[in-house]
């Protein structure tokens, strides 16, 4: 079994499609656990602010497999891949972490480096794995949110039971 973790972000209808999204992403990982979900503002362009949230799960797929379950919940909600990378979106499913992977896969670089640039994926991934260690910097994801710049972004702890 590998250890998985998945970045989860929407600003079109946020509590939807998050919610959604952790619907379809559990009918194929089962075992899945969920950060607190947090609103921030975009990062790269002007407009609706974002609910973001990871998702840890183990499992015995191969990268590829999880890479494509991925695409296809993203897909299912109407995921725009083409044009500008900064846009607003239905849902966004990054695969951060797959174990102790590093490289690139489908296009998709592992372990994926918003994980030390933005607030918004470093804390949920706290929040869910503080002794994670980073497979590239060997330090903890607690010791990577400790040392981070936490005031450039500001973030709000919501919960969806209230949307």
């Amino acid at each position: 079994m590998t250890q998985v973790y998945v970045s989860i972000g929407s600003n079109i209808e946020p509590a939807r499609y998050v919610r959604l999204a952790i619907e379809e992403m559990r009918k194929v990982f089962a075992s899945m656990q969920l950060s607190p979900v947090y609103e921030t503002e975009p990062v790269g362009f002007e407009g609706d602010n974002f609910f973001n949230l990871v998702a840890g799960f183990d499992t015995d797929l191969p990268v590829e497999a999880v890479l494509d379950q991925l695409h296809a919940i993203e897909d299912q909600f109407g995921r725009q891949r083409e044009g500008e990378r900064f846009v607003a979106r239905t849902i966004d499913l990054d695969l951060l972490l797959f174990g102790e992977l590093v490289g690139e896969v489908h296009g998709t670089q592992l372990p994926r480096d918003e994980i030390e640039r933005y607030a918004f994926v470093l804390r949920p991934l706290y929040d869910l794995a503080p002794e994670l260690v980073h497979p590239l910097s060997r330090q903890s994801i607690a010791s990577l949110w400790q040392a981070f710049p936490q005031h450039d972004e500001k973030m709000v702890k919501v919960d969806l039971a209230n949307y």
